[in-house]
């Protein structure tokens, strides 16, 4: 008698086939769109060729980077103070890759038109891989225009920053062609109000821009504590001053850096976020003494953006995932996809994700025209309308696509738990929801032309009586000023919702922008699914469903 006939329980039926190996780019129509339409044409082969691999060997290496998460050792076993965080080959795969690809490194060395949204485009789909190496590749790709204010020290840095090569090991900075920046501004009395701050800087002698200094305080965060070397923040007699501190001394010795412990995170398990003091750390002081504010402006500016960028990614690959699932998953003898009341929810999602994705590569567009006012002014004002809405509006679209899958969506194989525990990362970091809204009244009203900006950008409405209403309701919301903190977010909100509804609208898909502003902007429901009538659901979902394998 054969037993093992027996022993078999049941045939695998009714389940989606794998998408291991996707590439990412191909099965993302919008973003070849979005990218095309901003500039970065150019740039095609180079974010095809990143697609392959943040859907293939990244996506792998991004699972591995999470089951095994950095770990910190403060001594050696004979009792040296060491202050290692070591992480797991995966983790160093991903960052090599990225640097590798210019991914931190693109826009700076290559300055031409659609470059920021090449980069953009690249780190959207390394992001969809795994976020968690994004901080210091942000923190390098950012800290740029902070460290050109300082000549002599960017002469020395800025090469190595800009370098294609990840060199992760445990050496002086002057051992290393490659090096990667962290970030150590907010402390545990203040947070987002660094100006409270009270990590003291000393000067070893001649004090002032470029000059060395030694700094005595705490950080309650150090993102990615590995990094060569930090951008900081700490008061002098001038008051806070922004300062480039080490990990290694000039002679190669440990810098006066003490890493106290690792944060026990919600997501965002792959980077190690720390406590740190620094115990007389050497350091050099980067752009004008007690204006540490203003010098880190441009490089918030920038943050801000790759805030953007990750939770558009983080919700394209949700859509991703749920769209293929229903794709394939039978209910009832039909496939879900083809089910009216899923295409709506689908749907729904796809429309989130696409105009997430536009209004980010808009901003990368503004980003590659830094010698423009207007768009100047007008990255001031949408790095913080773009950072509240988009981030604010991940962590429910990708409970939503979640749930589209039933409990495949919920177990930790599938990678939508890990989507959903990163998404508030990026809501918090770099100011959470209420500063980023506030910051948004502190443009409009001490940056002259910045609202005539943005309606500038608007226009009439072109050719949509609803977006035209919409866009008339904002300017009267505007022009009262009364209690304007207390909506603060209420008219973030109908910033972000008549920029991306004018985005969609110039690219000409009828089907994307008629759905988009007949469902956002006359309020026909508070969850996703609930698409007005007369939306040609089944195109909008074939636009976003992965057709795979290619």
């Amino acid at each position: 008698m054969n037993l093992h006939q027996y022993a078999e329980t049941h045939d695998v039926t009714n389940q989606p086939p794998s998408l291991d190996g996707a590439n990412l780019y191909r099965i993302d129509l919008p973003l070849q769109q979005w990218s095309r339409h901003f500039g970065a044409g150019w740039a095609q082969d180079r974010i095809d060729a990143y697609g392959a691999l943040a859907g293939g060997p990244l996506m792998a290496a991004g699972f591995l980077a999470n089951q095994n998460k950095p770990q910190f050792s403060s001594h050696d076993r004979y009792g040296h103070r060491i202050d290692l965080v070591e992480f797991h080959p995966a983790y160093h795969e991903l960052m090599r890759t990225a640097i590798e690809h210019g991914l931190p490194s693109l826009p700076w060395v290559e300055p031409r038109e659609g470059a920021h949204v090449a980069r953009a485009s690249m780190t959207y789909l390394h992001s969809q891989a795994e976020a968690g190496s994004g901080c210091p590749l942000t923190m390098t790709f950012a800290a740029v225009p902070a460290l050109k204010l300082q000549p002599e020290l960017a002469e020395y840095w800025l090469p190595k920053v800009l370098a294609t090569e990840y060199d992760p090991r445990n050496v002086g900075d002057r051992h290393k062609v490659g090096v990667t920046l962290g970030m150590a501004m907010t402390e545990k009395q203040g947070g987002t109000d660094v100006r409270a701050n009270t990590t003291r800087a000393y000067p070893v002698g001649a004090p002032g821009p470029g000059q060395a200094y030694e700094l005595v305080g705490h950080k309650w965060f150090c993102s990615a504590p590995m990094c060569d070397a930090f951008l900081t923040l700490a008061q002098t007699d001038k008051g806070l001053s922004c300062f480039l501190l080490p990990r290694h001394r000039p002679d190669d010795s440990r810098n006066q850096f003490y890493i106290q412990r690792l944060k026990n995170k919600l997501g965002n398990c792959s980077n190690a976020s720390s406590e740190v003091e620094f115990r007389g750390a050497l350091a050099w002081m980067i752009g004008e003494e007690g204006r540490g504010v203003p010098t880190i402006i441009e490089m918030g500016a920038m943050t801000r953006f790759d805030c953007m960028v990750g939770s558009s990614a983080l919700m394209r690959q949700a859509l991703t995932q749920a769209a293929h699932h229903c794709a394939h998953r039978q209910v009832g003898g039909r496939l879900l996809a083809e089910q009216p009341l899923m295409q709506n929810v689908l749907a729904d999602l796809a429309l989130e994700s696409e105009a997430a994705l536009a209004l980010s590569l808009r901003m990368g567009r503004a980003l590659d025209q830094p010698d423009d006012p207007q768009q100047a002014k007008f990255a001031r004002l949408v790095t913080a309308v773009g950072k509240y809405w988009i981030c604010k509006r991940a962590p429910a679209m990708i409970n939503e696509a979640a749930e589209c899958m039933g409990g495949a969506g919920y177990v930790e194989d599938s990678i939508l738990p890990r989507l959903y525990r990163e998404a508030p990362v990026n809501s918090t970091w770099e100011g959470s929801g209420n500063v980023q809204c506030l910051d948004v009244l502190r443009a409009l009203s001490k940056e002259s032309g910045v609202l005539d900006v943005l309606f500038d950008e608007l226009g009439d409405g072109h050719s949509d009586p609803r977006l035209a209403v919409h866009i008339g309701n904002l300017k009267a919301a505007f022009a009262d000023t009364g209690d304007i903190q207390y909506r603060a977010r209420q008219l973030t909100e109908g910033i972000a919702l008549a920029l991306q509804a004018k985005l969609l609208l110039e690219a000409g898909n009828a089907t994307v922008s008629d759905a988009f502003i007949g469902s956002r902007l006359s309020g026909s429901g508070r969850v996703y699914g609930v698409l007005p009538r007369g939306v040609d659901v089944g195109e909008l979902v074939a636009r976003s469903t992965p057709n795979w394998p290619l």
